[in-house]
């Protein structure tokens, strides 16, 4: 049976309630406060053209507010970016179900976390969830009340780092420039790392092209069995 046929018509409509916004993170059993630490924007826009470098930490259409905070993090603990639709809205208004697509994160170590402007060398990916057995990696995050669980490696030497959260809806990716990215970045201080890895790091832009076969792509012709191909880089790994 074809992955939800139905939902192309949704698709068709794009309307902006599909829309969503990372704008708090929970650590240590801790959930902040909207837009503490995070760089929000007012707008719930995607970017679309990944070769513009507001794919780092938004901005460009969705002009977003620069925060003087940062969250001290534990390395190897997980953390939880929670997304929402608006910065007002609750955890029933995540982001439409037809829009549907891959959740990834990504690290960047910095001198100073609330004036580095992301764009740039320097990112490495932390985690990925794409497409098993029929379900996407966005609706796991819609049907967990907007959370999305990223571990932060031990490995990692101590200091400052924008920790990126991204979600890829593809229900409008079979042309060109239609996958709508969403991603903000947080502003946290990694403390407890054994600094025994160094991972290789990518530049954003660059770390995906518009005719990736995970950004260009047709999901209505998908079945359960299919295989996805998760834009990006390897994972980085502590023990490889």
């Amino acid at each position: 049976m074809k992955y939800i046929s139905a939902a192309a018509i949704a698709a068709s409509a794009s309307i902006a309630v599909a829309h969503t916004i990372f704008l708090q993170l929970e650590a240590d059993s801790v959930t902040y406060p909207v837009s503490h630490a995070i760089r929000t924007p007012t707008y719930d826009g995607p970017i679309n053209d990944v070769t513009s470098n507001d794919l780092a930490c938004n901005g460009g259409p969705n002009p977003t507010t620069p925060s003087g905070e940062i969250i001290d993090i534990e390395a190897g603990s997980t953390v939880n970016a929670i997304w929402r639709h608006t910065l007002t809205s609750g955890p029933d208004d995540v982001m439409d179900a037809s829009h549907v697509g891959p959740t990834l994160a990504y690290l960047k170590k910095v001198d100073d976390a609330t004036s580095d402007p992301g764009y740039g060398s320097g990112w490495f990916k932390i985690q990925e969830d794409g497409f098993e057995n029929g379900v996407w990696g966005t609706s796991t995050v819609i049907n967990n009340e907007g959370i999305h669980p990223i571990q932060i490696p031990d490995c990692l030497p101590d200091g400052q780092y924008l920790l990126r959260a991204e979600m890829i809806a593809l229900h409008a990716a079979s042309s060109n420039l239609g996958a709508q990215l969403y991603m903000e970045c947080a502003q946290i201080n990694i403390s407890g790392g054994s600094a025994t890895k160094s991972p290789t790091t990518y530049s954003i832009p660059g770390i995906y092209k518009q005719d990736d076969p995970g950004i260009l792509i047709n999901i209505y012709s998908m079945t359960d069995t299919s295989e996805y191909v998760i834009p990006g880089p390897d994972i980085f790994s502590c023990s490889t």
